[in-house]
């Protein structure tokens, strides 16, 4: 399939500029802009074009990538009138971690303004977007999924078409869900066994021969027993974000989600420490503060 052309990427913050530096490696034409203008240097000395002002972006680009915060951001990005206006005959496609309900309503705001939209979060992190195997989720129809797959098959070995707009952004919430809760069972149960006197070894060592073992484990193992969660592949703060719009979804469908609602108030306990924008795993340090005394 003949590729896209110039392709705008608005948002290159963590997850975002590996993104963009996977995209021009592949060969794609990118031009990327990020509101703090530091967070471009190493992918202009890589020889992106950097753009200064996101309309710049967009006028020049075929498709706009949205690998933003959240929702307001890409309002106040996006949908402000030197962007607008130029949106008209264009695709956007917002990656980031919305809400199903305000997908759609960008989706509705877009169309006001001529522009196409689907919608390609992503499961994944920097290791994952710089290697090309992040699991890419696109809620988009059938035609927009195969114009757009140079960029899917840039990024994944095998993206998936969800559905229409917004059942892709239900699933990524659904995925970030388990995310919180599994470090938060994962770090309840290692400070169990630590104040109990066994070896995190002989934790480790039973729990990879069970049902229960999740790789993800072994990944932020090291981090909780060191204590160490600076150069974050997913921040705190980033993670309560995506529990609330999860919360907002479980209500929405009448589900019970007071497990969720229990791991964001140990989310917002981290931030109280401090500690918003380092590693999520830093939640340990909450459930297993390091000043209690016993054996750790």
């Amino acid at each position: 399939m003949t590729p896209p052309g110039t392709v705008a990427l608005l948002g290159t913050g963590l997850l975002g500029g590996a993104i963009a530096e996977r995209l021009h490696h592949s060969g794609l034409s990118v031009i990327a802009y990020n509101r703090t203008a530091s967070k471009t240097r190493a992918l202009r000395s890589q020889g992106l074009v950097i753009a200064e002002h996101p309309e710049d972006a967009v006028a020049q680009a075929e498709g706009i990538l949205l690998v933003l915060t959240d929702a307001a951001a890409i309002g106040s990005i996006l949908l402000n009138p030197p962007c607008a206006q130029r949106l008209s005959g264009k695709t956007v496609i917002q990656m980031g971690t919305i809400g199903p309900d305000e997908s759609l309503t960008l989706q509705r705001d877009l169309r006001v303004c001529g522009a196409d939209y689907c919608e390609a979060p992503v499961l994944g992190s920097l290791a994952e977007a710089k290697a090309g195997t992040l699991l890419v989720m696109v809620g988009a129809t059938v035609g927009q999924f195969e114009a757009w797959r140079p960029v899917w098959n840039a990024l994944s070995r095998h993206p998936r078409l969800i559905g229409p707009v917004g059942r892709a952004a239900a699933l990524k919430l659904a995925l970030n869900q388990l995310i919180a809760a599994q470090i938060a069972a994962f770090s309840l149960s290692l400070g169990a066994v630590q104040r109990s006197g066994i070896a995190p070894d002989t934790f480790m060592a039973i729990l990879r021969e069970s049902a229960l073992f999740a790789p993800a484990f072994d990944k932020k193992l090291p981090r909780l027993l060191a204590r160490q969660y600076d150069n974050p592949n997913f921040s705190v703060a980033h993670l309560l974000k995506d529990l609330r719009l999860f919360g907002r979804l479980a209500a929405g469908l009448h589900l019970q989600s007071e497990s969720a609602d229990g791991v964001g108030r140990l989310l917002e306990a981290t931030i109280a420490k401090g500690l918003q924008d380092v590693d999520y795993s830093a939640l340990f340090d909450v459930i297993n503060p390091p000043d209690t005394t016993g054996p750790q």
